[in-house]
C-alpha cells in the first residue's frame, strides 16, 4: 500500500510517500480502506516531537510509529474472526491518536476503538474531518461546565477546535462571542456565533464584556491576560499547555479553590461513545466540520506546511481515494 512515512522527527520534509506492507487485522480488528484522512495540529506535534515530552509516548530517539494520521473515513474491507460490531462494506470513520496509521491506503483499527459508522447523507470528507477538533471541543465544553444561557468567548473560532466549539455551544443555547479575523465573520456567525471580534483590529482581552467561560482554542493567550474577561466564578480553558506549561499547575491549583476564577485543562474524553456522539450530531445536522482545502496523499508534505502556517480555517483534508471522497 501507499503510505506517508516518517522515520525521524523534524520538519514536514521528513515525511515521504512510499510503498509499505499493508497491515493485517487481528481477531478483534477491522481492516479499513481509507478514503480520506486529515493533517491537523496533533499530527504536526507528533511528527516534530514538539513539545519534547511527546517522545516519551512515541519514541525517544526516533518515532516508533512511522505512519501518522489520527482521523480517517473509509470502508471496512475485512474483519477479524471475533468482530461483531461492524461488517464488510460499511462506511466508517474515527480517531486513532496513539496507534495512528491513517495516512495510508489501509488502516487496522480495533472494533471497540474510537470508530463508528458514517451516517447516511454524510460524505467521507465530512466524516474524516469530524473527530479531532470536535472531540477536543466536547471535552472543553464539558470540563468547563458550560450551561445553557451562559456567555462564552471562543478565541480561534475558525480553527478545527474553535469552529466545532462554536457549533456545540450554539446548540446548547449559549451566547457565543467568536474571536477570529474579520474576513471570516460571516463564517462564524453561520456556525452560531452571536458576536464577532476581529483580532486584527481589536484586542479581545480589552473588552468590557464579561464571560462565564473563555475557551482559547488556539492556545495563543493566557489566563493572566483573559482573567479580566471572566465573571467572578468564571473559567479559563486553553487547548495548549501555555507558556512554561503553566496551565497544568494553574488547573491543579484551581481545583483546590472552587467558586472563584480558575483554569481548567481539557484532558480529552476518549472511547467509542465519543465518536458515536459525534456521529449522532452529524446525523442531526447540529455539527458540520469546516473544511479549508484538500491535498492528495502524494502531496501530504504541502498539507503539513500549510497547517503549520497557523492560517488554516477548520480542517485540512488529505484524499487517499478520489472516487470515494464525496460518497
Amino acid at each position: 500500500m501507499r503510505a506517508a512515512v516518517s522515520t525521524r522527527y523534524g520538519a514536514p520534509d521528513v515525511v515521504s510517500v512510499r510503498d509499505v506492507p499493508a497491515p493485517v487485522p487481528g481477531p478483534d480488528e477491522l481492516l479499513v480502506r481509507v478514503d480520506v484522512t486529515t493533517v491537523n495540529r496533533t499530527d504536526c506535534a507528533y511528527r516534530a516531537a514538539h513539545p519534547f515530552f511527546v517522545r516519551s509516548f512515541t519514541g525517544l530517539r526516533r518515532p516508533r510509529r512511522t505512519i501518522l494520521g489520527t482521523e480517517f473515513a473509509g470502508e471496512v474491507v475485512r474483519t477479524g474472526a471475533r468482530v461483531h460490531r461492524f461488517t464488510v462494506g460499511e462506511r466508517v470513520f474515527g480517531y486513532c491518536e496513539g496507534p495512528f496509521g491513517a495516512h495510508a491506503e489501509y488502516l487496522v483499527v480495533a472494533q471497540d476503538a474510537m470508530v463508528a459508522t458514517v451516517p447516511d447523507g454524510i460524505g467521507q470528507r465530512e466524516a474524516a474531518t469530524a473527530t479531532e477538533g470536535c472531540h477536543y471541543a466536547l471535552s472543553a465544553v464539558r470540563r468547563a461546565g458550560v450551561r445553557p444561557g451562559e456567555r462564552v468567548l471562543v478565541n480561534g473560532a475558525t480553527g478545527g477546535i474553535g469552529s466545532a466549539a462554536v457549533q456545540l455551544l450554539a446548540a446548547m443555547d449559549v451566547t457565543v462571542t467568536a474571536v477570529c479575523a474579520g474576513e471570516h465573520a460571516d463564517l462564524v456567525r453561520g456556525l452560531g456565533a452571536a458576536e464577532v471580534v476581529d483580532y486584527l483590529t481589536e484586542d479581545f482581552t480589552r473588552t468590557t464584556q464579561r464571560y462565564d467561560v473563555v475557551i482559547d482554542a488556539v492556545g495563543k493567550s493566557t489566563f493572566g491576560r483573559c482573567r479580566q474577561l471572566l465573571e467572578p466564578d468564571g473559567v479559563y480553558l486553553s487547548s495548549e499547555l501555555g507558556p512554561g506549561w503553566q496551565n497544568i499547575p494553574l488547573a491543579l491549583f484551581g481545583t483546590l479553590r472552587r467558586g472563584r476564577q480558575r483554569v481548567v485543562f481539557p484532558f480529552p474524553d476518549e472511547g467509542q461513545a465519543v465518536v458515536e456522539g459525534i456521529r449522532d450530531r452529524l446525523a442531526a445536522g447540529t455539527f458540520r466540520p469546516v473544511i479549508d482545502r484538500s491535498y492528495p496523499l502524494e502531496d501530504i508534505v504541502s498539507a503539513y506546511r500549510y497547517v503549520e502556517t497557523g492560517q488554516k480555517i477548520g480542517n485540512v483534508v488529505v484524499t487517499v481515494r478520489d472516487e470515494s471522497a464525496e460518497r
